[in-house]
């Protein structure tokens, strides 16, 4: 798995731009839990290149970089949760979970389900 570090609020627009061509994946992560770090460790476990080829990977260190975590939720209108991921589509959140509801399964289901 390929991270690409979400660190400024700039990116927030690429994202969206870049999300036009391809779907983008935002992984908010906070080193301090426990929680946080079981979900991601059980994401880039399953996590399959080739099932997930076109997916755009963002990891959002969210202790380090908390004002592009609350730009984030702001632009998509998703509230703060941590751990979090939002799948971007067009420009627009299409999915989110958090917590123990991250799972590869299900984010490779609404990867596979998105128009392209």
């Amino acid at each position: 798995m390929n991270w690409h570090n979400l660190t400024d609020t700039a990116q927030i627009e690429e994202i969206k731009e870049d999300s036009k061509d391809r779907p983008v994946l935002v992984f908010k992560h906070s080193t301090r839990c426990s929680i946080s770090s079981m979900a991601l460790n059980r994401l880039e476990r399953k996590w399959n290149d080739s099932e997930m080829d076109g997916l755009m990977p963002y990891y959002l260190d969210l202790v380090r970089y908390r004002e592009v975590s609350n730009e984030v939720a702001q632009a998509f209108g998703i509230a703060h949760e941590s751990p979090q991921v939002l799948l971007i589509s067009n420009g627009e959140c299409v999915y989110h979970t958090s917590h123990t509801g991250i799972s590869y399964p299900d984010l490779k289901g609404k990867f596979d389900s998105l128009p392209g």
